[in-house]
């Protein structure tokens, strides 16, 4: 094939460039690559991932209507399944699916035959979409920076890629199913199922829980005097600091740019973690000060997240603290125990969305007699 022909080696000037870029077409075009969809790669910078694609793509062998044939699901809801992944829907027709969608598929199907609500595993599949889609981008970053070499002409890393892909991604399947098996043990030792729950054969989502929030003070301020890389590491930094103070009881729900939301069943243990993600902000050098604030109440657990006016006041209270310090409220401390924390009273404060103020309090830790 006369790549130069074609128009796929244009733009660039190195022979050696030139000679590793035809030797990548020649390899994907004898694999079965079409010039199209060369073409497209080359016009998108993405040539060098073709063979990782390929290779994770496996061969195209269904259409989605064959699917919902051989699962037993309706298109309509194999469709539903891909678009809350996160994936896109191909047309009914188009023969792009492999044996493992069939297999996802097949899956699906049982999930609905066990009993399962299909809307309600809808929702869970959104939820797993997002988590994927993040480790997907996460994992593409820490694939570049570790096999990404100075001087790389696009043959070899092309090649360097592959072979990483090949022996990596297995090992990515096992540790995804192990640490989903870790977290789902963890979860089963602090729930529960109570009598009221059994009576009505119904599991609640709405639970008295102590919500935290800690957030990076003048990080907005911040984004007009630094660059983008740098907030971006600050928001890591922080995420770091939470993931290696965090313990059960308290988990970590998510990270929201430059804040962090925490939930508790037991509110101590809240306000201990506040405290101190507080004083390893405080002793982190070129770091901004670190300000939280903890409610109690009802929440409702959806699908991972949680809601409601606890999760408000949570919210409201971290924006109101100071920096290097703990906002809490009135049912935060008579939960805690007044004798858990040096408590000092912070004045009613009123919050957006509340009709009166409420009271609050700020806690430090005891100093050692």
């Amino acid at each position: 094939m006369d790549w130069e022909a074609e128009g796929l080696l244009e733009g660039l000037e190195d022979d050696e460039a030139r000679k590793a870029r035809a030797e990548l077409l020649d390899h994907l075009h004898d694999e079965g690559c079409s010039v199209e969809d060369l073409r497209h790669a080359v016009e998108e910078d993405r040539l060098v991932l073709l063979p990782v694609e390929r290779l994770i793509a496996g061969e195209s062998t269904y259409t989605p209507r064959d699917l919902a044939e051989k699962s037993g699901l309706e298109l309509e809801r194999l469709n539903e399944f891909r678009q809350a992944l996160g994936l896109a829907v191909p047309d009914p027709d188009a023969c792009v699916l492999t044996e493992e969608d069939l297999e996802t598929s097949k899956d699906a199907a049982a999930l609905r035959d066990a009993g399962f609500s299909l809307d309600e595993t809808i929702e869970v599949s959104r939820v797993l979409g997002r988590g994927m889609t993040q480790y997907g981008e996460a994992l593409r970053v820490l694939f570049a920076q570790t096999f990404l070499q100075p001087g790389d002409s696009e043959a070899d890393l092309a090649r360097r890629l592959r072979v990483a892909a090949e022996e990596l991604m297995p090992l990515s399947s096992r540790m995804l199913d192990h640490v989903l098996l870790l977290h789902l043990r963890q979860l089963l030792r602090t729930d529960y199922i109570g009598i009221a729950e059994r009576t009505s054969g119904k599991v609640s989502d709405t639970t008295d829980t102590a919500v935290a929030f800690a957030d990076l003070v003048g990080f907005t301020e911040l984004g007009e005097s630094v660059d983008v890389e740098q907030l971006s590491g600050l928001a890591g930094r922080l995420a770091r600091m939470a993931g290696e103070v965090v313990e059960q009881p308290v988990r970590l729900v998510k990270q929201i740019g430059d804040a962090v939301m925490l939930v508790s069943p037991d509110a101590k243990a809240a306000v201990d973690t506040c405290l101190e993600l507080v004083a390893r902000a405080e002793g982190e050098d070129d770091f901004p000060a670190l300000r939280a604030g903890v409610a109690y109440g009802p929440a409702v657990n959806r699908w991972g997240d949680w809601f409601g006016s606890t999760v408000n006041v949570a919210s409201r209270l971290a924006a109101r603290a100071r920096p290097n310090a703990v906002l809490v409220t009135e049912a935060v401390r008579d939960c805690a125990g007044e004798d858990a924390f040096a408590w000092s009273e912070a004045g009613e404060k009123k919050l957006k969305g509340l009709n009166k103020p409420i009271k609050t309090y700020r806690p430090r830790n005891p100093q050692p007699s």
